[in-house]
């Protein structure tokens, strides 16, 4: 390397720079300090340019793959108005991939998926759990009539999956249900009044039309909070509006992760897997209901509101049915249970317990699957399992729809159903059965053309 000092500039003026360094390869010529190249010179050597042009290579590439990184991020950002959904970029891609696929609205604290936002806050809840045999047909049959008995205009439903992809598999066919609700009180609400339906299955548009303070309303607990006007005038009118409750889903996974009941039985059916969801469910809701009620979503069909049995009693109690009505020592009913929320929340913890002990009794046969109804015969009959909730029955069974023979005909019917609120379907013909209430819905004109699967 050459080393090149430059001292006359300094004579005529007081900045000069005193040295000047030029650094350039090794070569086997030394450069005579007596040398008469200028710097300018110096910097319009052949190495020189090689060297400025290599770094204006270098910034060039750059400054062109930060612009094509902020034009990718750009694009992988951008979302249309016909997306709504908020969620990540991944998701978004599905979105486009998989027109069909909607996002998931959750119903609890990011949990669970809200498939009808309810216009206010309930004080039932029906929580209906899904067995794994349960058909298509058993859940449409169990959604139409769960709307049209009207216990909806007064409670919020929850169906509990047992996995995600019975829950995914039944999604559709909740959402239809859901919709067919909301355009039959649109067409009974444009109806002549003097139209008249069925009298046992028909829809009653009255249930849901309710004269309400605006005031008195509050946000339903399930999906996002919406953002109403805060207008005192408005807030002391009274109109009458449509009122339902919120249907969710939820699946086992998400109330019991850990499969609490695997360590016990090599495989849980959801007859006792759901018990361990409640505690975590009833827990979360603790303060947002007055009553609730279990059902099986695949044997029990709502005529009336079966929660009105309950409504006048204490928190603490619970009632009970049993299997059958001519044998006073049957098994407890557990299709169906109605109470306070504090009483099924108790119940549902101490039934938990029953089942653990009752399955580590039997350990000798191998995890031999314990009977739900005996277990619950045994916690109910028993005096210090039963403290924590106050227990009413069994003094009556539930109907079954299969020995009710006339459902065929309209008059008959009125006298054998109507005065229960929720009957049961037998095991030996109950697709008979739906083939026959499905065609009472269907016989009305303003039904058959909201319903599919007429």
């Amino acid at each position: 390397m050459g080393l090149i000092s430059s001292a006359k500039e300094t004579k005529n003026t007081n900045r000069g720079m005193g040295f000047l360094l030029v650094f350039f390869p090794d070569h086997n010529d030394v450069v005579s300090p007596s040398s008469s190249s200028s710097p300018a010179t110096l910097f319009r050597s052949k190495p020189s340019r090689l060297l400025l042009s290599k770094a204006q290579s270098t910034i060039s590439i750059c400054i062109l793959l930060l612009f094509l990184t902020l034009f990718l991020f750009t694009l992988s950002t951008f979302e249309p108005s016909s997306v709504v959904s908020p969620g990540s970029h991944r998701r978004f891609l599905l979105t486009r991939t998989v027109s069909v696929a909607k996002p998931r609205r959750y119903a609890l604290q990011g949990m669970g998926t809200l498939f009808l936002r309810g216009t206010k806050s309930m004080h039932g809840l029906i929580v209906a759990h899904i067995a794994s045999h349960t058909t298509s047909e058993d859940l449409r049959l169990f959604m139409r009539l769960l709307h049209r008995s009207g216990v909806t205009s007064r409670s919020d439903v929850v169906l509990l999956f047992n996995s995600p992809s019975s829950a995914t598999r039944f999604t559709n066919l909740i959402e239809e249900e859901n919709d067919s609700f909301l355009k039959l009180v649109d067409v009974h609400r444009n109806a002549n009044s003097s139209t008249q339906n069925d009298s046992v299955l028909g829809f009653n548009l009255s249930r849901f039309m309710k004269k309400e303070s605006m005031k008195d309303i509050s946000e339903p607990i399930w999906g996002k909070k919406s953002h109403r006007v805060n207008d005192s005038a408005l807030n002391e009118t009274e109109s009458t509006e449509l009122t339902h409750g919120s249907v969710v889903g939820f699946d086992a996974t998400e109330l019991d992760p850990e499969n609490s009941l695997s360590g016990f039985i090599d495989h849980v059916p959801m007859s006792l897997r759901r018990w361990a969801c409640y505690p975590m469910l009833l827990g979360r809701v603790r303060r947002n209901f007055k009553h609730v009620m279990l059902v099986d979503a695949k044997t029990s069909l709502f005529v009336g509101d079966p929660l009105t049995r309950i409504r006048n009693r204490s928190p603490e109690s619970v009632l009970f049915f049993s299997k059958h009505s001519n044998n006073k020592g049957s098994d407890i009913n557990p299709a169906v249970l109605i109470g306070g929320a504090k009483g099924v929340r108790r119940l549902s913890s101490a039934m938990h317990t029953e089942i653990v002990r009752a399955t580590m009794q039997q350990q000798h046969k191998r995890k031999s699957l314990v009977s739900e109804s005996v277990v619950l015969g045994q916690l109910v009959g028993n005096v210090h399992m039963t403290k924590g909730f106050e227990v009413i029955g069994p003094s009556e069974s539930i109907a079954e729809a299969s020995s009710v023979a006339e459902l065929r005909t309209r008059n008959s019917a009125a006298s054998s159903i109507k005065s229960h609120d929720i009957i049961q379907r037998g095991n030996s013909n109950h697709l008979h059965i739906i083939a026959i209430i499905m065609k009472r819905i269907c016989s009305s004109e303003l039904d058959f053309s909201v319903y599919s699967y007429c």
